[in-house]
């Protein structure tokens, strides 16, 4: 039987609830608490789920902090989650792993700088960074290679890749378009990182061209098959809407949206829990950096 790993979860940024969803996966949840939480949506989905069939068994969140301790006791009590300590740095030699919840990119490195010092495997939130630069500045923190685990879990969201028979539908693909609300700097990479998944990580963009209204950003890019993306995020104007990708091939089309985040979520958890059992590395530095590097191209 494998040891149950401790994991430490750290959040809360703006809008973002991965700290509850993510905690969930592991330790379950109280209903009652979570409703107190910011997030319906979570609460919406969790009721889909079985537990606790449907957590991750072989690992618990033994620890959370927050900035605020009013969300923090929230969270913990949501999650069953036993600690919550004054400083995150008072992790360390507490748990075996951290998980860096929160989208704020422009905090990832100095939060998960202690950590990475201290030698322990982190997952940080997506995106990790938002240039190649700054990217590279948190990536030389390692004190091993593929300490660092980051992606979009949404990598991991089956329904939004088309179906062997969908591609024998539509023909060979020439187009491909995914659009989402909220920002570019932290949504596109939802788009981004599936497409690219979807094309293979050995793919390169042969041309590329951002163009900007108001909020609205679009990148186009041509990549070395001859096949053109665009991702297109709108900007907060627009609060709803769903996550889509559109694959258009010679004979047709068939449209996906992202509707099932405890799944996505669920997997790339246990992928970043098999890279600490395990010491490998599921998701290698260049892969993320070809991710930021279009992401940097919508914020010229």
């Amino acid at each position: 039987m494998k040891n149950v790993l401790k994991l430490g979860v750290i959040g809360l940024s703006e809008g973002n609830g991965h700290p509850y969803s993510w905690s969930t996966i592991f330790n379950g949840y109280n209903p009652d608490e979570m409703k107190k939480s910011a997030f319906p949506n979570i609460v919406s989905y969790l009721k889909k789920q079985k537990f606790p069939e449907d957590q991750i068994t072989d690992a618990t969140i033994s620890h959370a902090w927050t900035q605020d301790p009013a969300i923090t006791q929230n969270i913990a009590e949501s999650c069953n989650i036993s600690n919550t300590p004054e400083n995150y740095t008072d992790f360390i030699g507490e748990v075996d792993a951290i998980l860096l919840a929160r989208d704020d990119h422009e905090n990832h490195h100095e939060i998960s700088k202690p950590f990475l010092n201290a030698g322990l495997p982190i997952f940080i939130d997506k995106p990790l960074a938002t240039s190649s630069q700054s990217a590279n500045d948190i990536f030389d923190l390692q004190t091993y290679e593929g300490q660092i685990f980051t992606c979009s879990a949404l990598r991991f969201a089956e329904e939004l890749y088309p179906s062997p028979q969908e591609l024998q539908e539509i023909g060979p693909i020439t187009h491909i378009m995914g659009s989402t609300v909220k920002s570019w700097d932290k949504y596109a990479i939802h788009l981004i990182e599936p497409v690219i998944n979807f094309l293979g990580f050995n793919s390169n963009i042969s041309e590329i061209k951002t163009s900007k209204i108001g909020e609205t950003v679009s990148v186009i890019a041509k990549w070395d098959n001859d096949i053109i993306t665009e991702f297109q995020a709108m900007g907060h104007n627009v609060k709803k809407g769903p996550i889509r990708i559109t694959y258009y091939g010679e004979n047709g089309y068939v449209t996906k949206e992202f509707t099932d985040p405890f799944s996505a979520f669920k997997t790339a958890l246990m992928h970043f829990v098999e890279t600490v059992r395990s010491s490998t590395i599921a998701i290698p530095k260049t892969e993320t950096l070809k991710v930021i590097n279009i992401i940097e191209e919508g914020l010229k």
